[in-house]
Order: C-alpha cells, then sequence, then structure tokens
C-alpha cells in the first residue's frame, strides 16, 4: 500500500474536491495525511485520514484569523486587481510556510505521493525540492492558457478561428508579461528564499507534470489542442449525500407541483445584496416556489428585506438533498455548486465577477446549460427574464440532462484514486489513455 500526502488551500471550494479522493483512497488501504486549515479537521478525520494542521502561515479558514486590514484592502481591490491581491496574499504568500511545515511532515511520513488542489502552492514547490511525483486536482475551470482560449480570468469563450486565435496570442502575452509580470516577479522572489531557481511559468499554467485531475467532464471544458497529455477529465468531485441532515419542516412543499427556483451564494461571496436580495424580489409575484440558501450564515443577521410568501430561506441545505427537487438554480457560479447543478441535470442562471466566476459563468453560457447575466449585481428584471427564458425554453433543461448523463457514467473517486495509485506505483507521468484495468470505473 502506498502512503500519499495531501494539502489543500483553507477554503470550502478547495476542501470539498478532495474528500472523495482521500476517503476512496483509505477505502482502498492506502495511508493519508492531509494538510489543510483548522476548521476542516473534522472533515478530513471523517474520510479516514490523518488530520495535520497549518502552523507556519496564516490559517484562513477561521476569518479571525484574517487581519481587518487585509480584508479591508482586498475589498477596495476590483477586477484584475483583486485577482492580483488574493493571488498574492492567498495563494503565492503561504507557499513558504506550506514548504516548511510539509517538510517537517514528511520526516514522519515520508509519502510516496504528494497531492494538492490546483491553488496549493507550496507543493509543487517541496515535490521540486524532494524530487518527488506529485499530483493535482483541479478546484475549478482549467486555468492552463492557450491559443485557443482568452487569459483565465477574462471570461472571453474560446475561438479557433486564425484571428481569434491571433487575438488570445496577444492577449495571453499581454496578460503573462505585463499583467502578472510583478506576481511573477514576487514568486521568484520567494522561490529563492527556499534556494529554488527562477520560473518562467506563470501561475496559472503551473500545474503536475505528473498528473492533473479536472473534477469535470471535456464537455464542459473548452477544447484546447495543446492539451498537456498529463491531463484527466474524471468527472465532478462531489460528496455524497449526508444522512444526518434534517430536512426543514416546510419540505414537503416541493411537492407543489409549482417550478422550483434554488438562489446560493456559496461560501465565500455572500453579501445578499448582490443576488440573493435581487433573486427573492424578481420571483416574489411569480407562481413559483424560490428556496434560498445563505451559505451557512443565519438569516437573521443579513440585512434581507420582509420575505415574500413564495419564499423559504435556510442557512444550508446539502445540495445531495435539494438539487433533485430543483427546476432551475441562481448562483454566483461556484465551480463545484455549478458541477453539483449539472450532475442533477438542473439549468443555471449565474451571476458572478469575482475570483473564478467570470470563467465558471461563461462556460455555462458556452455549454448552453444556462444563461449568463454577466455582472454580479443583477436587477431583479434581469433575473426574472432568465429564470422564465429557463423555464419556457426546454432546451435548457434538455442540455442539463444530457450533462447529468454524461457525469453519471464516471466513477470519478475509482477513476482519480486509479490514476494516483498508478503514480505511486511507477512514479512516471500518468497520461491520457484509457487503461483497460479502469474501463469498469468509467461506467457506473
Amino acid at each position: 500500500m502506498a502512503r500519499f500526502l495531501i494539502g489543500t488551500i483553507p477554503l470550502v471550494g478547495h476542501v470539498s474536491p478532495a474528500v472523495p479522493i482521500a476517503r476512496e483512497l483509505v477505502n482502498r488501504g492506502h495511508e493519508v495525511w492531509w494538510y489543510t486549515g483548522q476548521t476542516f479537521q473534522a472533515i478530513v478525520e471523517k474520510t479516514g485520514a490523518r488530520f495535520a494542521p497549518i502552523l507556519s502561515w496564516f490559517d484562513y479558514s477561521d476569518l479571525k484569523n484574517v487581519p481587518p486590514d487585509l480584508i479591508d484592502q482586498r475589498e477596495a481591490a476590483q477586477g484584475i486587481q483583486r485577482i492580483k491581491f488574493d493571488l498574492k496574499n492567498f495563494f503565492i504568500n503561504p507557499a513558504v510556510g506550506q514548504v516548511k511545515d510539509l517538510s517537517e511532515l514528511l520526516d514522519q511520513f515520508p509519502a510516496d505521493v504528494l497531492i494538492a488542489d490546483g491553488m496549493f502552492l507550496g507543493i509543487s514547490w517541496l515535490a521540486e525540492q524532494k524530487q518527488l511525483p506529485w499530483a493535482e486536482f483541479g478546484s475549478s475551470a482549467l486555468a492552463l492558457s492557450s491559443n485557443d482560449t482568452a487569459p483565465f480570468g477574462s471570461g472571453l469563450p474560446p475561438s479557433n478561428t486564425l484571428l481569434r486565435r491571433l487575438r488570445n496570442q496577444s492577449l495571453n502575452w499581454v496578460f503573462q508579461k505585463k499583467v502578472l509580470r510583478n506576481l511573477s516577479d514576487y514568486t521568484n522572489d520567494l522561490r529563492s528564499q527556499l534556494g529554488l531557481p527562477p520560473s518562467s511559468v506563470h501561475f496559472f499554467d503551473k500545474i503536475s507534470p505528473f498528473l492533473y485531475l479536472s473534477p469535470s467532464v471535456p464537455e464542459f471544458e473548452y477544447p484546447r489542442r495543446n492539451l498537456p497529455p498529463q491531463v484527466h477529465f474524471i468527472g465532478p468531485l462531489l460528496s455524497p449525500a449526508s444522512t444526518e441532515f434534517t430536512l426543514p419542516a416546510w419540505w414537503d412543499e416541493i411537492k407543489s407541483g409549482k417550478p422550483i427556483i434554488h438562489v446560493t451564494q456559496g461560501t465565500v461571496a455572500t453579501n445578499p445584496a448582490e443576488l440573493i436580495a435581487p433573486t427573492l424580489l424578481a420571483l416574489a409575484e411569480e407562481d413559483v416556489l424560490v428556496i434560498a440558501t445563505t451559505g451557512g450564515v443565519s438569516p437573521d443577521t443579513l440585512d434581507l428585506p420582509s420575505l415574500p410568501a413564495n419564499v423559504r430561506i435556510e442557512p444550508f441545505i446539502p445540495h445531495a438533498h435539494l438539487l433533485p427537487q430543483i427546476d432551475v438554480m441562481v448562483t454566483n457560479g461556484g465551480y463545484n455548486g455549478v458541477q453539483m447543478a449539472l450532475a442533477n441535470g438542473v439549468p443555471l442562471v449565474v451571476a458572478g465577477q469575482t475570483e473564478d466566476k467570470p470563467e465558471v459563468a461563461a462556460r455555462v453560457e458556452w455549454a448552453k446549460v444556462g444563461i449568463n447575466l454577466k455582472t454580479k449585481s443583477p436587477t431583479p428584471k434581469q433575473v426574472r427574464n432568465a429564470v422564465k427564458k429557463i423555464l419556457a425554453n426546454p432546451s435548457y433543461k434538455s442540455r442539463a440532462k444530457d450533462f447529468q448523463t454524461k457525469i453519471s457514467r464516471y466513477d470519478t473517486p475509482t477513476l482519480a484514486a486509479v490514476r494516483l495509485e498508478q503514480l505511486a506505483e511507477t512514479k512516471q507521468p500518468v497520461l491520457s489513455q484509457v487503461n483497460p484495468t479502469e474501463s469498469s470505473a468509467i461506467l457506473n
């Protein structure tokens, strides 16, 4: 049996995709240690992995650990400046502390393979130092640059026409050499502290040369003619339904026969004025049932208007319970939530412009599984028109159902574990090809 050491950014959207991977590896008899934020200790230990806490950098799984001035600076930054601020402070700066903590863990637990989420920089640096094989799993859409795609974060759709490819090439050059140049220089300064040489690879093109697990189906991702062969589409990394959740008292109302609309802003961008409030107002007079979730925040603490009669609001309802009942999901574009919606055949209305959300929203539109409102603060009229358009046009539901069928063919935890086992055994890159021993894992 092999030893696997996982490192994840201490945020729900980065921890959750690793849960089915860790659980499957443990179930197959492997030993797994998992390094992440203290808030997630119970989640980690429930998979059977051993929890290892963050010690040498600030653990922002608990917002109380984030300096208030850093939060203020982040709120003041907009657009590309917000992206650069987040990359520097929450993903690049921690890498030195990550390497320190993980090096000490390796003294106790000599792992055969390191595993990181796609934004966790420290494991790639540690692997470079120690000459260890490492694997990566995505927590969002593929960010790799290509002449077939515009820079990640732009929200522009792909194109393979000559003019658009030339446009993409120019935009990628500007993005890498101008927009992100100072971040690349800063990153290399940190690398030098660890005795690592400068790297010409910018943040979004950092990818494991051994194995990258893309948590979706190929049909949701932009086609790239230069896609690296170590990239494997394994289907969404979704957690199973919790048996411990108690359904709310109003749950039987979902059987009313009315269309059911779910609105959520996930667990990061939770200001209700951006999407929840406009959606409640938009659908107040419609003959639908609206189910809103607030990302774990008590609805009583939010500055929401009086709730319309057709609204039911809860801090949290597991998507595995809720989404099979839903006709349309209104979301700000969290990647895992979108994948969960598609796994249940639910079309989407997406309104998100921060973090990776413009890219997720653009893929929803490109894949024809929903409507991209191209704003993080839509008007009630925009939301109402989009929801009514999806309800009136069966092509959206049909397309989402097609994705549900495609996703159902993937036994994602098994596919991930088999590839990780191959890496542990061979210490060589795992290249994209269907292995006869895995064919039964593709279909349930």
